[in-house]
């Protein structure tokens, strides 16, 4: 199959290598900077290009990984050609396309990416929605080429993943970087903390999260959780952060399912 990609950011560089990796053409790739747009292509032996009219027009499949607001900007700019195109945003309804391009739909990879760390696919879910059912069946048999995890999602489904996803990925992250910080103001590292993220990982792979949670908060250990702020006095945002979430332990796990 010939793809252009449009995009060449964290997820379009991994899903660029994949598909390259199962012998897909990727003729293509644009962004706004050639700088970006030539990082990628050189990999995977594309072309770059920074202006969407230049544009390959016998492509079979357009990959859209761009920032939300880019798709806005770029969708209407789109050619007028009967290939598929394709969005890969978590967040974004596939009725972007409506008016803009005649088949279309989304080709959603649920997992975090980076540049620099280019992941394997087969156990990523990914997630499809198509405007018909000849276009849901070509970017199904594509995503099955990658993903042993494939499935339908409509566009609502896709948001409450997405929001899900940030909970469980986005800050969970952030709650690793005000524990290095925490720690690095007294000189210690990160790295002790790490056998105990393992640990609670795993557990989330067997468990329902809701069963697992320890800490004071699901206690509702006031004098523990008075401690802590206590020696986060000085660190700001992380203080009150740190009793932000207590709090919302302490009312989740002590006042009743009527408050979840």
């Amino acid at each position: 199959m010939k793809i252009v990609f449009l995009g060449a950011g964290n997820l379009a560089t991994n899903l660029a290598h994949a598909l390259y990796q199962h012998n897909h053409s990727i003729v293509q790739v644009y962004s706004r900077t050639i700088e970006n747009a030539s990082q990628l292509a050189k990999k995977i032996y594309a072309k770059p290009i920074d202006t969407i009219q230049d544009l390959n027009k016998q492509a079979d499949l357009y990959i859209l990984s761009l920032k939300d607001d880019a798709l806005y900007e770029i969708i209407p700019r789109l050619p007028d050609i009967p290939a598929v195109f394709v969005h890969t945003a978590g967040s974004v309804p596939m009725s972007i396309f409506e008016g803009a391009v005649k088949n279309y739909g989304v080709f959603y990879p649920l997992q975090t990416f980076n540049k620099t760390r280019i992941v394997g696919f087969s156990e990523i879910p990914v997630f499809l929605e198509a405007n018909t059912s000849d276009n849901y069946k070509m970017i199904e048999e594509l995503a099955c080429q990658i993903s042993s995890e494939v499935q339908p999602a409509n566009s609502d489904d896709r948001l409450s993943i997405h929001v899900a996803a940030v909970f469980a990925c986005n800050f969970t992250n952030f709650m690793f970087v005000g524990a290095d910080e925490i720690l690095q103001k007294h000189n210690l590292s990160f790295h002790h903390l790490k056998p105990l993220i393992q640990e609670t990982f795993a557990k989330v792979q067997q468990s329902p999260p809701a069963e697992v949670q320890t800490g004071p908060a699901v206690r509702a250990d006031s004098q523990t959780i008075q401690t802590h702020l206590n020696i986060l006095s000085d660190s700001g945002m992380w203080q009150k952060l740190y009793r932000f979430v207590s709090d919302r332990i302490v009312e989740y796990y002590n006042t009743g399912n009527e408050k979840r």
